[in-house]
């Protein structure tokens, strides 16, 4: 294998002179440029790309951190955010936290030794104190992270309210809602704040069943709708994530009741599964793949230093009809 040596051996000139023209880092002259492509393709010479881009303090590699790849919502978005960045010229690192309680802090120090670029990061379980020590380039997916970090996320507010009026419009009395956690401030708290406004003001009934944060595995969303059903909660209409809605319905179906004859449901998300069950699950829908591009494009835009014109970007949802609801 060719090295840098036999290249400037080659070309008649010297290292240092090869350097300066794969790092474009000082003045070489056409002429020299020439021999140096010439003496490279008879070489069959690949720069090392590493090299460069620790000389110039970039990777051009982006770590993606989401909680669980396995979570329908999270690898949709994974998905969108590794073809996107492929348009930009970077890598994606997929970096999931949920097994291990370290790992958000140590992809963040790799943001800070620039093994990576920039982070995207969908989840939070470290201290806000902590993102804001790290003066990177960091996008936050539905998550407050500092004020000098952007957030991109969708009309929670709206998302609520259809899903709201919604079971209201379908005649449900008594509803069952599937509530996030709210350890941390996150925009998307706002979806469960006004689906219960909503209710109140039509002086609907409401269960509340707050989930545990940042537990997003069907394993833990089987085990909370058994511990619903072994409670004796009634309800006619069910408002939740995909995973816990889904979850629900099946159980419903087994204990005998018709869907949507008896009970209602709407979920939030409106991922894949959402169709694929059966019936099929009436929905607020993320724009996910909106999610995944304008994220893509500011972390971008940090990491070349522009500066974003909007501190936050929020994108709109829309009610997608199926078989869980009449109306």
């Amino acid at each position: 294998m060719a090295s840098i040596r036999d290249v400037a051996k080659e070309a008649g000139v010297g290292v240092g002179t090869v350097s300066r023209f794969l790092n474009e880092s000082g003045y070489v002259s056409e002429e020299t440029r020439v021999k140096l492509e010439e003496a490279m393709k008879k070489l069959d010479y690949t720069p090392n790309e590493l090299a460069r881009n620790l000389y110039h303090k970039k990777t051009g590699i982006i770590a993606v951190l989401v909680p669980n790849i396995s979570n329908p919502f999270f690898s949709e978005f994974v998905g969108y955010a590794e073809a996107e960045l492929y348009k930009y010229g970077f890598k994606m690192m997929l970096c999931n936290t949920e097994k291990e309680s370290n790992a958000e802090l140590e992809y963040l120090d790799m943001l800070r030794r620039h093994i990576v670029d920039g982070v995207i990061a969908g989840v939070h379980t470290l201290d806000v104190e902590m993102y804001k020590k790290i003066q990177k380039p960091i996008v936050a997916l539905d998550r407050y992270l500092g004020e000098n970090i952007p957030v991109v996320s969708v009309d929670h507010k709206k998302g609520g309210r259809l899903a709201a009026e919604t079971l209201i419009a379908n005649g449900c009395k008594k509803i069952l809602h599937f509530k996030g956690g709210t350890e941390v401030e996150s925009p998307y708290l706002e979806r469960h704040y006004e689906f219960e406004r909503v209710m109140k003001e039509h002086n609907i009934s409401t269960t509340c069943y707050e989930l545990e944060w940042n537990r997003f595995d069907f394993g833990y969303y089987r085990k909370i709708v058994k511990d619903v059903f072994s409670k004796g909660i009634e309800f006619d209409g069910v408002f939740g994530g995909d995973g816990p809605a889904i979850e629900c319905m099946n159980e419903t179906i087994r204990s005998h009741r018709k869907v949507p004859g008896d009970v209602k449901f709407v979920s939030y998300d409106g991922t894949y599964i959402t169709e694929v069950v059966e019936p099929r699950m009436t929905a607020v829908v993320q724009p996910i793949e909106g999610l995944a591009k304008e994220s893509v494009h500011l972390i971008h835009r940090l990491i070349g230093g522009r500066i974003y014109q909007d501190k936050n970007v929020v994108l709109d949802v829309e009610l997608r009809k199926g078989d869980t609801t009449v109306i």
